[in-house]
């Protein structure tokens, strides 16, 4: 009886697992497909999910500077993506330490506040944050996207490096100061190598959320030549060139790079997530 119940609590567990990730990889699926379709059969009934005619033309066309500049877009997200990623990473580990390690009056008032930061929208801050980047004469530049997205990924960043430096024995930085070295030096020597990981993960994290911000940057920008990857599939939509499947294939583009980023350091962010969740 036990045995048959321990069955049935697998298969249960089987069924619901193909069922979430029916759910989840189903999206996917169909962007993927109708990429590979030519234009007849994306509206055919009953829906198929392999294409009878499997055709590379939409790839083409995106990848077509007449077109469509994607790899114009492409170098514009990266640049973005990577240079908020990376500063707000350095601004996250410096922060993050004071917090965990460092004894100063207001820590815990700071370290709490900047957590109130998730409590307004983007849609509430886009105004005043376009104000400043007016008044400041960033309109209209990367540099404005830049300083946005440390702003807005900073507070998660510094909860969670913060969490995991305090997994870090203070008897390590207590010996290692002894031996003679600065504050720097055990940041840069000593902590930053035990929390690799969780840097990691804080750099995909920033990473993906500027990569993908679409509402920030249809304020913030208005040439074409500085358009990020979201807001030039956006356009798009509204051009003589717009296919179905030409628009699916320029999403498949578009995702291709986090994909290969999160998979090939899942390990990183798996683990700097589990401890940078855990609070001693």
């Amino acid at each position: 009886m036990v045995k048959q119940n321990t069955i049935l609590k697998k298969v249960i567990f089987i069924i619901l697992l193909f069922l979430l990730l029916s759910f989840v990889l189903m999206p996917f699926i169909t962007m993927l497909s109708s990429s590979f379709k030519p234009d007849r059969e994306q509206g055919a009934f009953p829906p198929t999910i392999l294409p009878d005619d499997p055709t590379i033309a939409h790839y083409k066309g995106v990848l077509n500077p007449e077109i469509f500049p994607f790899l114009m877009y492409f170098k514009n997200s990266l640049i973005v993506a990577f240079l908020s990623a990376g500063i707000g990473v350095v601004i996250s580990i410096f922060g993050s330490y004071s917090f965990a390690r460092l004894e100063y009056t207001g820590r815990a008032v700071i370290q709490r506040g900047v957590l109130l930061v998730y409590m307004f929208g983007g849609v509430l801050l886009v105004i005043p944050l376009f104000q400043m980047v007016t008044k400041l004469g960033l309109f209209d530049t990367r540099t404005s996207l830049i300083i946005t997205y440390i702003v807005q990924t900073l507070p998660v960043s510094l909860y969670m490096l913060g969490n995991y430096f305090r997994t870090i024995p203070e008897s390590i930085e207590e010996a290692a100061i002894i031996d003679g070295c600065s504050r720097l030096e055990v940041i840069y020597r000593i902590v930053i190598p035990l929390s690799t990981p969780a840097i990691v993960s804080v750099f995909i994290y920033a990473f993906m959320i500027a990569w993908n911000e679409y509402l920030f940057a249809s304020v913030f920008i208005n040439s074409s030549s500085l358009r990020t990857l979201p807001i030039g599939l956006n356009q798009l939509f509204y051009t003589q060139h717009y296919i179905w499947g030409r628009m699916m294939a320029a999403s498949i583009l578009t995702a291709i790079p986090v994909i290969i980023l999160f998979l090939s350091i899942e390990r990183f962010i798996t683990s700097g997530l589990t401890f940078g969740g855990v609070k001693e």
